[in-house]
């Protein structure tokens, strides 16, 4: 298969036609009346939404046709499930079903293993993110997902980053068009470096005895690289909190570690 060229029965996809929104606003009313050409007539008619939306993963080792596959289910699923009283454009609705229906596969295929927990958080934050997006046409934030849970909006974030792809060690991070600079090349050997370890073991004590809070703001500031307005919209709490109970930490850190 080309990069983003798939043939289905013969039929290359560059040549299907892209529907207008009254085109497909007129095949949604006939579907509903049961006409299921029309459902076909969609289907095709956005095949190219799901060829676009696999760019995204072409960064990995998968089969591509595979992953077509599985985004058409998702298209499928999208049309299936849309309504016009939603008011939304059927690409914006379908977009997030067709990329969360490719990535459960790629989460169902991964070889890192995840806590059965964290999976079981992680799959019913998916769940109701799929049911609130079709009751109100739009995705819940983390406050709605974990009130819907019963948990902490950081315990959400975590397991819906535990179904985060991995990266590979190869993934280039810098280029001004000379060397390019990996991942590999920002790690340290830390078998070359036995001076450390007795530190090492330290700081690995010291952050296991702060609160779990303060563990993951820490993780999110300088290990991910977010900001702190970034990780207060996803914990719900403004960024003077978030300042505050990082310094905290920070503080609680160098006080075990004098």
């Amino acid at each position: 298969m080309a990069k983003y060229k798939v043939e289905i029965s013969g039929i290359d996809t560059n040549s299907i036609p892209v529907l207008s929104n009254e085109e497909m606003n007129e095949l949604f009313k006939k579907l509903k009346e049961g006409d299921m050409f029309a459902r076909d007539l969609l289907v095709n008619g956005n095949l190219k939404l799901v060829l676009s939306l696999l760019k995204r993963f072409n960064n990995r080792n998968e089969n591509m046709d595979d992953l077509f596959q599985i985004g058409c289910i998702g298209l499928v699923k999208a049309i299936d499930n849309f309504d016009l009283s939603h008011e939304v454009k059927f690409s914006t609705y379908a977009v997030p079903m067709i990329l969360g229906e490719v990535r459960r596969y790629l989460r169902d295929n991964n070889s890192i293993r995840v806590s059965r927990s964290l999976k079981d958080t992680a799959y019913r934050a998916l769940k109701f993110k799929e049911e609130y997006l079709n009751d109100h046409g739009k995705e819940p934030d983390i406050l709605e997902i974990a009130k819907n849970l019963d948990t902490e909006p950081f315990n959400v974030i975590n397991a819906l980053d535990s179904l985060r792809e991995p990266v590979s060690m190869f993934e280039p991070i810098y280029s001004d068009g000379g060397d390019t600079v990996y991942l590999f090349d920002q790690i340290e050997d830390k078998s070359t470096n036995s001076n450390g370890f007795s530190e090492r073991l330290a700081i690995e004590d010291a952050i296991d005895k702060l609160e779990e809070r303060e563990k993951f703001i820490l993780d999110e500031r300088f290990i991910i690289g977010k900001t702190q307005m970034e990780i207060a919209e996803e914990l719900g709490i403004s960024q003077a909190q978030v300042s505050r109970i990082e310094k905290g930490a920070i503080k609680q850190l160098k006080k075990v570690l004098k």
